[in-house]
């Protein structure tokens, strides 16, 4: 088979559709022909030798995908040859076959097409298992969410709205319209506009009670201020930087919590909690129309360097898909 493969450490130009070996089933595992893939931040941070892939996992970029199982392993009796699914993985992605553990498959929602439902496994079980399982938003509470056009922020802007949480987000200016359409009731400028201002006014002071924030360093001290009192902030990026200064004694008077977490490294056991929870809660709503997949483009597998080029920028709405 062929597979996008990382020749050193660099920029987009060192991916290559390369030859490279079958994967076979392991015990507990499915095999799938991959329809498309979605290229996600991570996979940049793994182009430039920042990001490895955990410990057993492919070498090859891409945490989710979209196909056809065409073999399964030892154990598994939920799954067969034939079915159509998509994915959450550790690695992969970006090849024509990939295995994976069945307990990380999904099936594709109704309403969603086989290509579409690539763009799902990823930013479905960041936003629930960050939003949802961590900082357990409830309806009515104020969210806040960083990158509001990204993937992961237009599926966080259109699930918090569906529970019944007021959505706030930042993002660029070309791009507030379009967040707004997918749920935010306030979508504020983050390069002209104070967004602990703007949502204090908005809320009357109360500030916002969950935040989903990709940026951590620095936006943590604005983050801490616009916190309501129990509020949650949760990190799920580091666009910002790494380091940063903490003013407990803020937490300590709001009674807030800082957590950051990752989901690719995570034990297959909890990804499959993960995996379940989605399709329990999350599937539903997409099924119904209320939660749907944001495509900006979708291009051929072997333009993934155009496709993290794209993505690198910041020229994308939702997310960017690679294509068989």
């Amino acid at each position: 088979m062929h597979a996008i493969t990382i020749a050193r450490p660099g920029g987009p130009e060192v991916l290559t559709w390369s030859e490279v070996p079958d994967p076979e089933p392991q015990a507990g595992e499915v095999v799938i022909d991959v329809a498309a893939s979605a290229v996600n931040r991570a996979d940049l941070m793994q182009r430039q030798g920042k990001y490895a892939p955990p410990p057993g996992a492919s070498e090859y970029p891409g945490m989710e995908c979209s196909g056809t199982i065409v073999a399964v392993g030892r154990g598994v009796s939920e799954w067969h040859v034939g079915d159509e699914v998509c994915a959450l993985l550790a690695g992969g992605g970006y090849a024509e076959r990939v295995a994976v553990p069945a307990a990380q498959v999904l099936p594709i929602p109704e309403g969603v097409s086989l290509l579409e439902a690539a763009a799902l496994p990823e930013v479905a079980c960041t936003v629930w298992s960050n939003v949802f399982s961590t900082a357990r938003l409830n309806p009515g509470e104020v969210l806040l969410v960083h990158g509001g056009a990204s993937g992961v922020g237009t599926f966080a802007l259109q699930l918090g709205s569906a529970y019944g949480a007021r959505v706030f987000c930042t993002a660029s200016k070309p791009k507030l319209e379009r967040a707004r359409a997918y749920g935010a009731e306030v979508a504020i400028d983050y390069k002209t506009e104070d967004f602990v201002q703007i949502v204090k006014d908005e809320t009357g002071g109360h500030g916002a009670d969950v935040i989903l924030d990709n940026m951590g360093a620095k936006y943590l001290g604005r983050n801490i201020e616009v916190l309501a009192t129990n509020g949650r902030l949760v990190v799920i990026g580091l666009q910002g930087g790494r380091k940063a200064d903490l003013d407990l004694g803020a937490l300590l008077t709001k009674r807030a919590s800082v957590t950051a977490t990752s989901l690719r490294g995570r034990p297959v056991v909890e990804k499959a909690q993960i995996v379940a929870e989605v399709r329990d809660h999350v599937w539903p709503l997409v099924s119904a129309g209320r939660v749907r997949p944001v495509i900006d483009r979708a291009l051929a597998m072997q333009d993934a360097a155009e496709a993290h080029r794209v993505v690198g920028a910041s020229e994308h709405v939702g997310k960017v898909l690679l294509v068989r």
